[in-house]
């Protein structure tokens, strides 16, 4: 088995540090709206963890994609997308299925990963302009 890139672990704990902490806030919103019970905490648990791994295929992804050559790794990224994506939706609806899961709670940490990408895409940004790098002109 090949070593897994350390760029791609280095990322993902950012994701999964992300996810956890707006999993903290979606209990929190539950709670405070009175509508906090277990069912909340099992989905939640659910989705973030398949969020997170669905990233983290992603980055192996495109790692192993970069060793091909550009004809397959276009053939090779859709084929990761479309098995991501079946893993995704197979795993949410069985969340949304069993009523042992809060269907809100399955569904909405699916979107913590790309809430953490733009901040720390936005993060970048603002770090490259106040260090003197390319600044666009308005």
């Amino acid at each position: 088995m090949k070593r897994i890139d350390p760029t791609v672990i280095a990322e993902t704990r950012y994701v999964a540090a992300f996810v956890a902490i707006l999993s903290v806030l979606l209990q929190a919103v539950f709670l405070i709206i009175g509508k906090w019970d277990i069912t909340v905490l099992l989905g939640n648990i659910l989705s973030a963890l398949v969020a997170i791994v669905n990233f983290f295929l992603l980055g192996v992804t495109v790692t192993k994609a970069m060793t091909k050559d550009e004809k397959d790794m276009g053939a090779y990224m859709k084929l990761s997308k479309t098995y991501r994506f079946l893993m995704v939706i197979l795993i949410c609806g069985l969340g949304i299925y069993f009523k042992c899961f809060n269907d809100i709670a399955v569904i909405v940490p699916l979107f913590f990963p790309n809430v953490a990408i733009f901040i720390r895409g936005f993060k970048l940004k603002n770090q490259t302009t106040s260090e003197g790098g390319e600044q666009n002109a308005v």
